[in-house]
């Protein structure tokens, strides 16, 4: 099933406006266009979304719940295009921004998104790397602002926390441990190998570190792969277990396409910050953009 994306907007419009006509109106279409739309939408789905009525068209009972849904897919959506155009804007931009693997696949193209928003005559880049990497170009003055994972920031850097993530072991559904009733001891964990991330992420240092903390013992890597993506497939596809954040799996966890696997005495929580020059001030695009990121707004500065 192929839903189309125009027809979830025109969806969210009639929320929005109160009408099927004034919805079709904003979009500049007409409207026997735009019942035309709603209708494929709804024998796709299999679902009536619309009451017609005298007055108009209302949503159903149903129409509402999808409604919440089709507005994330077109937030997913505007965060997908505003990130791709920042990547593409890497070299020449006002704004040079470096971020983390995690970082710039679930928080990036928010925070991007409503700079831009709030200011659409800055011109921004993206540049995606590891946390290594990414500070690395924060001292050399390449990029004004980074995001890192690491559990550590380095001398010279000032930072600011900006969320909060957790790693978690997983496994495919198949795997012996997707069965297994008892937590596992953090030895057990550190003397299977595992799908890791490469050196020099920060998921990479945050796991080693914790399992040094526990007295575990040295990670045992399997396979080494660049992305949260790359070991969340090949966990998927079986080729072993693997620690990464959960927010990389949420939906797989869910689905059941993989298990979490408890581990006693780790604690595998930690900080993502924004890095920039110690003893400078951000301004402009660079401070706005931290003040975005910034939670609560009240989160402690770190020398």
């Amino acid at each position: 099933m192929t839903v189309d994306v125009e027809s979830l907007r025109l969806l969210v419009l009639v929320r929005d406006l109160g009408s099927l006509g004034r919805a079709a109106e904003e979009l500049g279409i007409a409207q026997p266009s735009a019942s035309k739309r709603m209708s494929t939408l709804e024998r796709q789905l299999g679902l009536v979304l619309l009451e017609r009525t005298r007055r108009g068209s209302e949503l159903t009972g149903s129409g509402r719940v999808v409604v919440g849904w089709a507005q994330r897919v077109l937030d997913e959506l505007e965060g997908l295009r505003t990130g791709a155009e920042a990547l593409r804007a890497e070299r020449d931009a006002e704004l040079r921004v470096a971020a983390s693997m995690t970082l710039a696949e679930h928080f990036a193209p928010v925070w991007v998104g409503e700079l831009r928003r709030l200011r659409p005559d800055v011109y921004m880049g993206l540049q995606v790397s590891n946390s290594e990497h990414v500070v690395e170009l924060v001292t050399a003055g390449e990029v004004d602002l980074g995001f890192i994972e690491s559990p550590s920031v380095p001398k010279g850097l000032s930072s600011r926390e900006v969320a909060a993530d957790r790693l978690v072991v997983v496994v495919s559904p198949q795997h012996p441990w997707a069965r297994r009733r008892r937590s596992l001891r953090p030895a057990e964990l550190a003397a299977t190998p595992l799908v890791v991330r490469e050196p020099g992420s920060g998921t990479r240092e945050t796991v080693e570190l914790a399992l040094a903390a526990a007295g575990a013992g040295s990670l045992q890597p399997h396979v080494e792969l660049g992305s949260s993506a790359a070991v969340r497939s090949a966990v998927i596809a079986g080729t072993g277990p693997a620690i990464i954040s959960e927010l990389a799996v949420a939906t797989d966890l869910a689905d059941g396409r993989l298990v979490r696997v408890l581990v006693d005495g780790v604690d595998f929580s930690r900080t993502l910050r924004a890095v920039w020059p110690g003893g400078h001030r951000l301004l402009g695009p660079a401070a706005e953009l931290l003040a975005l990121t910034t939670r609560d707004g009240s989160a402690r500065n770190d020398p």
